[in-house]
């Protein structure tokens, strides 16, 4: 018998400061020192705001910078290795977490177990080792000994205090394209839980100072102490460790998720950082001095600024044809000019004119041609400041999610760029019904054709927390169509969704199909994104024969 997700997860949420307070209480009862050891089993804990909270309680630290997976850690492994070995001490208990991580689940490794965990009648389907090898994919988990913790704090300080000194357009290309986890606060934009090694490397690339680059080889080299075991799969690739916070201006003025939030949340670490004064000075242009002070807020009607903005241009797009037609591509040809460009974008949406609205149909990353390289991890780089040509052959076609026996269109959504389209990751919004009749808002995640995980919002919004979801053959998805609509000047008004069909999950996972575009109007066009995650699109219509 499954409890459903939504009643599991929907009654509390344990801040930050309030595990914090917890902890000093239990200590001060308890009369101990320190836990040679605190694991938080559980998603996006592996930021450096955290493990200052746990640092005064803890000897060693073991958490993810990503959501996990249903899995969680391999219990049985590393707990044998303790039974075995009782004299281990934090560190060695930590890195056997780490090491065991997926590779040594009991629910991998045993033929009826992984039979089980698969919903499968045939453990032979699926082998260990190919299970490992997706199951390890995306996860990242980091062993922390937090004795090194106030180093890699300092050389943060340092580094942020000199920050100050750099151009913020190039603060905010390396903020962008760091590697980055799920955004718990609005699943459509960029994420502020960015990758704290990755940021910094990217700085050094960026035409900073020799005084920042030696700063940011201190903290790198800090943060190496303080991360003494690692693992991130190649979906991943670039992962550190350990996270930061470092949200977009829009966000960042977000109430909910910006300093008013942030300072009180993660208040030990604001008291004994000078980053939440950095970003400050990012977004507000406050300077600050190297002093440790109380935790950094706006002035009041301070309007801020964006250093990520991209002040972009594009000129209307040039059609090589009126229409397309399968076999018969058109060519969207549109000159963009400005900077601090992001990301490029693709964009097609049926036009049904007896509702006056447009079915958002797909939806596609541009690559730029001239992709840099970071530890593994691909990311564009447009044109500079120089005004270019984009120019994009497109067929009528649209993406399918089959079930094996049925098929539905839907919005495949880009959330991770990749060298090729294989590498690139894409997702699917709708309602996931349990087979009991239980549902809740869920998202399906695609690379390479194929589903790879599902995850749902546990407290019934995409703006709450994510959780895996096991399918089992007998529940079902219905895709969520999104659509937006328009007004008598053809102008978009409101964005709305509606549910579309229902496919039913089995033995096998969906995957992705092409299919050609059915006939009618289509608004087709261009969406570049800024280093600040602000938008300018163009569009033009196509005839679909």
């Amino acid at each position: 018998m499954r409890t459903p997700l939504s009643e599991v997860m929907q009654d509390d949420q344990l801040y930050l400061m309030e595990l914090d307070k917890t902890l000093a209480s239990a200590f001060k009862s308890a009369k101990i020192d320190k836990f040679d050891l605190i694991g938080m089993d559980a998603c996006l804990m592996g930021h450096i705001e955290v493990m200052a909270a746990l640092e005064p309680y803890a000897r060693y630290a073991v958490l993810s910078q990503e959501t996990e997976p249903a899995l969680g850690w391999a219990y049985t492994s590393f707990l044998q290795a303790l039974v075995d070995n009782p004299d281990m001490d934090g560190a060695d208990l930590s890195r056997a977490i780490v090491e065991t991580y997926i590779k040594g689940d009991q629910r991998i490794n045993d033929p009826q177990a992984r039979a089980d965990y698969l919903r499968q009648g045939s453990a032979g389907q699926v082998s260990a080792a190919a299970l490992t090898r997706e199951l390890e994919r995306d996860v990242t988990l980091t062993a922390a000994d937090l004795s090194a913790l106030p180093a890699l704090m300092e050389n943060l300080n340092t580094l942020a205090y000199d920050l100050q000194k750099e151009s913020q357009e190039k603060v905010a290309a390396a903020r962008t394209y760091a590697p980055s986890f799920s955004n718990v606060f609005n699943k459509s934009k960029a994420s502020p839980y960015i990758d704290l090694g990755g940021f910094v490397q990217l700085l050094k690339r960026g035409g900073v100072s020799q005084k920042t680059i030696q700063d940011s080889d201190k903290l790198l080299a800090s943060l190496k102490n303080v991360v003494i075991a690692e693992k991130h799969g190649s979906g991943k690739r670039g992962a550190t460790g350990i996270s930061i916070y470092f949200p977009t201006s829009s966000l960042y003025k977000n109430p909910v998720a910006g300093p008013q939030s942030y300072t009180v949340i993660a208040r030990r670490f604001a008291e004994t950082s000078l980053w939440d004064d950095f970003l400050t000075f990012h977004y507000h242009k406050t300077g600050f001095t190297p002093d440790l002070s109380a935790p950094a807020l706006p002035k009041s009607g301070d309007p801020g600024r964006a250093p990520g903005i991209g002040q972009i241009e594009i000129e209307p797009i040039t059609l090589s044809a009126k229409s397309a037609a399968p076999g018969q591509p058109v060519t969207l040809t549109a000159r963009i000019s400005g900077k601090n460009i992001g990301y490029i974008y693709f964009f097609a949406g049926y036009l049904d004119k007896q509702s006056n609205a447009i079915f958002k149909a797909d939806s596609d990353y541009l690559q730029s041609g001239s992709d840099q390289e970071q530890d593994g991890r691909t990311y564009p780089q447009w044109n500079g400041d120089r005004p270019f040509n984009l120019q994009l052959n497109w067929e009528p076609t649209l993406f399918e999610i089959s079930d094996g026996s049925s098929s539905a269109v839907a919005l495949f959504t880009p959330q991770t760029y990749g060298a090729s389209a294989a590498d690139a990751v894409y997702t699917v919004d709708g309602i996931y019904h349990y087979a009991d009749g239980s549902s809740l808002l869920a998202r399906l995640y695609f690379r390479d054709g194929v589903m790879r995980q599902v995850f749902g919002y546990s407290g019934g919004e995409q703006t709450s927390g994510m959780r895996e979801i096991l399918p089992q053959a007998g529940d079902t998805f219905t895709v969520l169509n999104q659509w937006l609509d328009l007004d008598a000047s053809g102008q978009v008004t409101s964005a709305s969704t509606q549910e579309g069909q229902v496919l039913t999950f089995g033995s096998q996972p969906f995957t992705w199909k092409e299919t050609f575009a059915g006939a009618g109007s289509y608004i087709v066009g261009f969406i570049v994104e800024d280093m600040d995650g602000n938008t300018q699109e163009v569009y033009t219509t196509v005839t679909v024969k």
